[in-house]
């Protein structure tokens, strides 16, 4: 190989890992732009994603209602909503292509077809996870035409270190989730990024939630792909922390979310430039809210 090539391939790679790592950082998330107050039947908003074919349209669910709800991404007026399963604790939406796919607390699937239209369709898919999981996070990885399942909690009995937080992931061809998690986020690799940071008031902060404490109480909230560089990011309601993880698993960026805007962050989006979405629900605020956040590389 030319010396020349071997310079374009280097620096292809440095770039890469240079967009990865601006990327964590390029949004605004002490000011991001509200697009709205949510109508009070999405106070208790629980997941969110951008619609199928909108760019301009996002769906959502709340934890109470089998319903899918669709809203305008621009005034956050609701569009409309359609039913697809009973009542229950839904907490989070995917789009995948046409397709809509919803996750329950207990790690249940639904795989809605034709939404909204007469030959709707749903299928239903119950995963090893449980209850105890408590799957709040759901993103679809593109790459690896699959969807990744965040798990609040982790179930006793696994295998795996109570110290960590898991994905797992739901093969779309096979309808299979794999038999280990595909991420783990354990406390000592947060401790080890802590460590390595710049020292700064919000590392304060974050070193307070991660470190004084005597349990792990990261609980992610919500998930999703950067349609860009392939990094996920991920919420979690308590503390109020965003966290973004390489492809590889590494985490890239860390930092608390402001309470007085970011009450209850449990819904992540991205469209296809990068504008990220972030939806909160009700909580001590007149209405659920979602916000955008353009990206500023």
């Amino acid at each position: 190989m030319t010396r020349p090539m071997l310079f374009v391939l280097f620096a292809l790679a440095f770039s890469s890992f240079i967009t990865a790592q601006s990327a964590a950082r390029s949004y605004n998330y002490a000011s991001p732009e509200l697009i709205g107050d949510l109508p009070a039947e999405l106070d208790e908003i629980s997941g969110l994603s951008v619609a199928p074919g909108h760019r301009n349209e996002l769906l959502a669910v709340q934890d109470e209602e089998g319903k899918i709800f669709r809203i305008n991404a621009k005034t956050g007026g609701l569009l409309w909503a359609i039913t697809f399963w009973k009542d229950g604790d839904y907490e989070a939406v995917e789009a995948v292509g046409e397709d809509i796919w919803i996750a329950k607390s207990t790690g249940t699937l639904y795989h809605v077809t034709n939404a909204g239209k007469p030959n709707q369709k749903v299928g239903k898919y119950n995963t090893e996870l449980t209850r105890e999981n408590d799957v709040e996070g759901l993103a679809y990885d593109k790459a690896k035409n699959r969807l990744l399942l965040a798990c609040k909690k982790d179930a006793k009995g696994d295998g795996n270190d109570k110290n960590g937080r898991y994905i797992y992931a739901f093969d779309l061809e096979a309808k299979t989730l794999s038999e280990k998690p595909v991420f783990a986020i354990e406390l000592e690799a947060v401790k080890n990024y802590l460590a390595a940071c710049e020292k700064t008031t919000d590392h304060e902060r974050l070193c307070d939630f991660f470190i004084s404490r005597d349990e792990y109480d990261l609980a992610p909230s919500a998930l999703a792909v950067h349609p860009i560089t392939g990094q996920l990011f991920l919420t979690s309601s308590v503390g109020k922390v965003l966290m973004v993880l390489n492809p590889d698993g590494h985490i890239d960026h860390m930092e608390r979310l402001n309470k007085k805007l970011f009450a209850q962050p449990e819904g992540l989006a991205f469209s296809e430039d990068g504008t990220l979405f972030i939806s909160t629900e009700k909580k001590k605020a007149a209405h659920a809210r979602v916000y955008r956040l353009p990206f500023g590389i």
